[in-house]
């Protein structure tokens, strides 16, 4: 097949009706509206410049960037902040046709610094609906547990979250992986199926495939966040494939935090080869040098995917997410007719 060129690629990464399923909302906090709020809430960040906020952008590992993550939360007080947050990474998701996205949020991040769960709910739930209103893009909000508290914690945060059910549609598990498997959380995530929250998890980034399979087995999830190292288990793989087990990839995450060493070796086509459900996603895109277009351009080129892969992992993002099957089926009806048109 003839090589394609960086513009055919970017034209039709751009244009292709696609899905983000693994965004932490707090991880779109760029350090210009960093600073802007810093500035209106008088609050002090170890940094003078924008440039040199973005030059702190060097992670070692997973916890490099949670620490300097928290640290950057902390400005976020108010529910007009966490409305500017909310609404400009909804924009900019609209101009790269992303039509769909589900959130993650942090809430403890916020209430361990006495912000209450209101203020932040309000703030993200009315950006999302304003969004809608303006550029025509849905967006579904996850509560995630931090998985380096207790899970008695993540029981209060539940507790906290009841009188705002109606804002958000599921739970996830995220934060420090390491030493922190997901038998930790087995009790919390029973009583959240038992309302009915779809179920998610950070499983198998830094930590081993066993906790992917933890996932599965123990708190029994709807989908898999990262799921690398599900390579590192055959038997695994193949199970992923049957049950069609939705595995959402983030390439330059990966990259900026040396879970992989070059985007060449990344395992999202080798996953595709086999079966799996596979997406792909920006996770922190401001602090990963990196939003969703930018994931699938530079994947693209690092594996040599052709548009048939492209328009695969664009379809895949609507068969993973929680949108009801009628809006998924169309949304890949025009996918399908944005391919034979470019094409044309």
């Amino acid at each position: 097949m003839e090589k394609l060129s960086e513009f055919q690629l970017l034209s039709y990464i751009n244009q292709i009706p696609k899905a983000e399923l693994h965004i932490h909302i707090e991880g779109s906090f760029e350090p210009e509206l960093m600073f802007e709020i810093a500035k209106r809430n008088s609050i002090d960040i170890p940094f003078s410049t924008v440039g040199e906020l973005r030059s702190a952008y060097k992670f070692g590992d997973l916890q490099d960037f949670l620490d300097i993550y928290y640290q950057g939360a902390s400005v976020l007080t108010k529910t007009q902040d966490f409305y500017d947050l909310t609404y400009q990474y909804l924009k900019r998701a609209a101009a790269e046709n992303i039509v769909h996205t589900e959130i993650f949020f942090d809430p403890q991040t916020h209430t361990q610094r006495e912000v209450s769960f209101q203020t932040i709910v309000t703030g993200i739930s009315s950006a999302m609906n304003d969004a809608r209103a303006d550029f025509g893009i849905s967006s579904y909000l996850i509560m995630s547990f931090l998985r380096h508290l207790s899970e008695r914690e993540a029981f209060e945060i539940l507790e906290t979250a009841k009188p705002w059910m109606n804002k958000f549609i599921g739970v996830g598990l995220d934060s420090s992986e390491r030493g922190n498997p997901p038998e930790k959380f087995a009790r919390v995530f029973e009583k959240c199926r038992q309302m009915n929250l779809k179920l998610m998890a950070h499983a198998g980034e830094e930590g081993p495939w066993e906790y992917v399979e933890g996932a599965l087995d123990v708190l029994k999830v709807d989908r898999i966040d990262h799921g690398n190292r599900s390579m590192d288990n055959p038997d695994l793989l193949e199970r992923l494939a049957q049950e069609k087990m939705p595995l959402t990839l983030c390439p330059l995450s990966n990259l900026k935090l040396k879970v992989i060493q070059k985007l060449s070796t990344h395992p999202v086509k080798t996953m595709m080869d086999k079966g799996l459900l596979v997406t792909i996603n920006s996770d922190d895109p401001a602090y990963f040098g990196g939003y969703l277009n930018k994931n699938y351009l530079e994947t693209a080129k690092a594996l040599n995917l052709n548009l048939e892969d492209i328009k695969l992992l664009a379809i895949n993002s609507f068969r993973a997410s929680f949108l009801p099957q009628a809006e998924k089926d169309a949304w890949i009806s025009k996918v399908e007719e944005f391919h034979k048109s470019f094409k044309a």
